[in-house]
């Protein structure tokens, strides 16, 4: 795994990126442990090595590279995996205790995406019903999947690009990492979708201060 930071106000690449989440895969009421991810942390697997991003833990596959805009204080605002040409854009928001809101929010990412011209189907995949559309960017036509899950008070949401976006095969790596990611939804109570907070793990954000102080020139000196 390759870990790679950008600031907020870098340079972004042009991404069509529509609010939403979760599928139906998961029961709230009385289901038992996945056997695969997206995990609720109390259900995660032991013995597989992660990168902590606050809310989510993101398992090390190799060959991917994870990528992270964040701000000066290091809250995140955009994860991406990649692996060659391929592309997953993470998010994960609180969602209610009692029921998933990928339907609801799915409906609402499809009226949007028409809105802007964009015309976008219902594929069923494995998490359940996916939506695939082809979105006009700067640099052309862009081929989107979006996917969601559905976990205990909290919702992931994945945007494949790529070859992947079309072609459930291709994701490979990027696929595993979704089947190995863990959410941390703490106890705090949220109001629903409001996005769950993203950090920079504390050694890369300490290794970035210090880059930054060694780069202040010294003050002038007064006569």
């Amino acid at each position: 795994m390759i870990f790679s930071r950008k600031r907020a106000g870098d340079g972004r690449r042009a991404r069509a990126e529509r609010a939403a989440e979760v599928p139906d895969s998961y029961d709230a009421e009385g289901a038992s442990a996945p056997s695969r991810g997206p995990y609720d942390i109390s259900e995660a697997p032991d013995g597989v090595q992660r990168l902590d991003l606050g809310s989510l833990h993101v398992p090390a596959v190799p060959g991917v590279e994870v990528r992270v805009q964040a701000d000066p204080q290091g809250v995140i605002q955009q994860v991406v995996l990649v692996h060659e040409e391929n592309a997953l854009q993470l998010g994960v928001f609180a969602a209610p205790k009692s029921e998933g809101i990928w339907d609801e929010v799915r409906e609402e990412i499809r009226r949007s995406l028409f809105a802007d011209g964009a015309a976008a189907q219902e594929v069923q995949g494995e998490y359940g019903t996916e939506l695939h559309a082809r979105v006009r960017t700067p640099d052309g036509l862009t081929d989107l999947r979006f996917v969601g899950v559905d976990g205990p008070r909290w919702m992931v949401r994945g945007v494949y690009q790529g070859a992947a976006a079309t072609d459930p095969a291709a994701a490979g790596p990027l696929a595993a990492c979704l089947e190995g990611l863990v959410v941390d939804r703490g106890q705090e109570a949220k109001p629903v979708r409001e996005p769950l907070p993203l950090r920079l793990p504390r050694e890369v954000a300490d290794q970035a201060d210090t880059a930054e102080n060694d780069a202040v020139p010294p003050a002038p000196r007064q006569a």
